[in-house]
């Protein structure tokens, strides 16, 4: 028997979060009822008191309400709430998670569950899940359920959703999860432009002995790469696919955010590094590229998705950021470079060719790095066999290099 944290603003949503607790006792599992609320008494009671939420994060209860800002109450208990259930999980005292919200609700929720770890069983009701959900989820494996309805009161239509929502968060709770015999694992970045690099680097990877998780350099991919770096499971970083910077500088749709190719060097993981796909910044369909940037050379990639060449200003810019974060790493790092092209559309004949642009991303780049850190310059393109052969070898010798 598991036991599920049910956890809601139980002041508002006392009820229906009983409900769905009852629900889940009927499944076999335990509950613990959370309350984050911060308005009037709660509508039930709850077996962790929101008092004792409020103390995990320092938060001064009192003053909090009686100040009754909303926003300032529900961005206080969301700290406190993630400090509350990490806790819970690290005690071994909760299995799962689950709640129920509209906009505050989801905000307490969804910070609570960012702190959980990846594989712990986590949704969360809402009445936002239709629609850009990126910044609750974050990096985190959260299941968001629309409600449908509000989550205001129990009819005939909350009642199912709530009911399948329960047995949901048990069929995680009680799910079978099988795992290979633990192997050390090796982060790969991929882009389409990059997708036979690091095909080709896998095997190679996998036959010295890595599991290879490879992230889609989607601005989400980035970021949750990022995070799993962080998080010390990582043995070793193939970062050829940097394209989220080049979105991050210029003001494409792909970014990562500020910190892409940070966590590296904080965690101090060997790595290689390659600037692939850095010829390109990524928009949405063809007319929603903004008005400033016309006259610029655009290559459609498919329906969805408009490719900007990014120009030798901006791969100036990029060679000197990248050299930035590259410089912070105190383990053993690479920097590939592919002279013969960043990307498939930008290898000779391509679309993107642009040798100038090139040159002042590679010049640049080379330029900037501390002078211990190994270059390695090739006349292949990116995806070329021989590239990925040569990542391989430079990322295995850095890993060995810390045993």
């Amino acid at each position: 028997m598991a036991t599920i944290a049910v956890l809601g603003t139980l002041d508002t949503k006392g009820a229906e979060h009983a409900f769905v607790a009852e629900r889940i006792r009927e499944h076999g599992h335990a509950t613990m009822l959370i309350d984050a609320g911060t308005g009037g008494p709660p509508q039930v009671t709850p077996d962790i008191a929101r008092e004792a939420i409020a103390a995990a994060g320092s938060v001064d209860l009192p003053d909090l309400m009686a100040r009754g800002d909303r926003g300032e109450c529900v961005t206080a208990m969301a700290g406190a709430a993630a400090r509350a259930v990490e806790q819970l999980f690290r005690d071994g005292r909760i299995q799962g998670i689950i709640t129920l919200g509209g906009s505050g609700g989801t905000a307490i929720g969804s910070a609570a569950m960012r702190a959980l770890p990846i594989g712990f069983p986590k949704l969360i009701v809402s009445t936002l899940a239709s629609g850009h959900t990126a910044h609750y989820v974050g990096t985190k494996d959260i299941v968001m359920m629309p409600s449908i309805v509000d989550v205001s009161g129990l009819n005939q239509i909350s009642r199912t959703i709530f009911s399948r929502a329960a047995g949901a968060i048990c069929g995680m709770v009680g799910a079978d999860v099988t795992t290979e015999a633990t192997r050390p694992v090796i982060v790969a970045s991929m882009f389409g432009n990059t997708t036979r690099c690091v095909n080709a680097a896998i095997p190679v990877l996998e036959s010295a002995g890595y599991e290879v998780l490879v992230f889609h350099a989607t601005g989400a991919g980035g970021r949750t790469m990022e995070s799993l770096i962080e998080s010390g499971m990582v043995a070793g970083v193939l970062d050829v696919t940097t394209t989220e910077l080049a979105d991050e500088l210029v003001g494409g749709v792909l970014t990562a955010g500020p910190d892409r190719l940070n966590a590296a060097a904080r965690a101090r993981i060997p790595a290689i590094v390659a600037p692939g796909c850095l010829d390109m910044v990524n928009f949405g369909e063809r007319h929603s590229v903004p008005a400033k940037f016309e006259g610029r050379k655009f290559y459609v990639h498919n329906p969805q998705i408009t490719l900007m060449r990014t120009t030798p200003e901006e791969c100036r810019q990029l060679g000197t950021l990248l050299a930035e974060k590259i410089n912070a790493c105190q383990s053993p790092v690479t920097v590939l470079i592919p002279r013969g092209g960043i990307s498939v559309i930008s290898a000779p004949g391509g679309p993107f060719y642009d040798p100038k642009a090139d040159a002042a991303l590679f010049d640049t780049l080379t330029e900037s790095l501390r002078p211990d850190i190994d270059v390695v310059a090739m006349d292949c393109d990116i995806n070329a066999p021989e590239f990925a052969i040569a990542c391989t070898r430079a990322l295995l010798a850095n890993i060995a290099r810390l045993k």
